[in-house]
């Protein structure tokens, strides 16, 4: 599980601030095209929530979970008590907003003195000074699973037109989170063939060295890697690295080969 610190000088942030009747879904897209990944527009955008839905009379906390097939859970928060009790949450395994996230649902808990559902995360919540907590899924076309938890220390904290304003927050933000995790998907991809094709670099250059030292054709030059790297269970362009390294000197070449 990752967390995502929050950065309050984000300037989409600061824009929402400066101009608070600014359209949402041009804040959003400032905060997309600021953030360098996934991570930093959670962060960001857990403070923006935050900011978005507080009142006068009502101050906001905001937590934003996001569970994907290949990084798993990622949780990011407006403030350290936010962040502690979501992490809790998931201890639990249970709670408002993972229960939001699993029935794709709205949850609101009125008053958390008088709750009786998750007992031992509501005790945890009260303790800490929340008096009512809203969870809105995120809709994001089967790429991940997010919810976004909102935390206010009044009872009764969270009413009609609050919901609202949340589930029309959250329909924009599902909208800008869906393209980070795209952009995000997409930028590893190119990781993975950058990796790939220096991996395949550093092979090639391998059978080469083993073809010239051993008078072989590239076949047998190429068996020769594989036997030392399934006989020391050693990957491939490890075993390629180590022959490229003895030829400048670095290592002995003898450690992986018999011939």
């Amino acid at each position: 599980m990752t967390n995502s610190e929050p950065r309050p000088t984000h300037n989409a942030l600061a824009g929402l601030a400066a101009h608070p009747n600014q359209d949402l879904g041009v804040t959003l897209q400032d905060l997309l095209l600021e953030s360098a990944d996934v991570d930093e527009f959670l962060a960001v955008l857990a403070n923006l929530v935050a900011a978005a839905l507080t009142t006068a009379s009502n101050a906001v906390s905001c937590g934003v979970i996001v569970i994907t097939r290949k990084k798993g859970i990622t949780t990011a928060a407006s403030d350290e008590r936010v962040r502690v009790l979501d992490e809790l949450q998931i201890e639990f395994d249970d709670g408002p907003c993972l229960t939001a996230l699993r029935h794709n649902s709205v949850i609101l808990v009125v008053d958390t003195r008088g709750e009786n559902r998750w007992s031992d995360y509501i005790e945890a919540v009260w303790r800490n000074g929340i008096g009512s907590i809203l969870a809105v899924p995120l809709d994001l076309a089967g790429e991940a699973e997010a919810v976004m938890n909102l935390y206010s220390t009044t009872p009764h904290g969270f009413t009609g037109p609050d919901i609202t304003a949340a589930e029309e927050f959250a329909e924009r933000a599902a909208k800008s989170l869906r393209l980070a995790l795209m952009i995000s998907q997409l930028r590893n991809a190119k990781d993975d063939l950058t990796a790939a094709m220096q991996s395949r670099s550093t092979i090639d250059t391998a059978v080469g060295i083993v073809m010239a030292q051993n008078r072989c054709g590239r076949d047998t030059a190429f068996k020769v890697l594989t036997r030392a790297s399934n006989s020391r269970n050693v990957k491939l362009r490890d075993i390629a690295a180590h022959v490229i390294a003895s030829v400048s000197g670095e290592t002995d070449s003898e450690a992986y080969f018999d011939e």
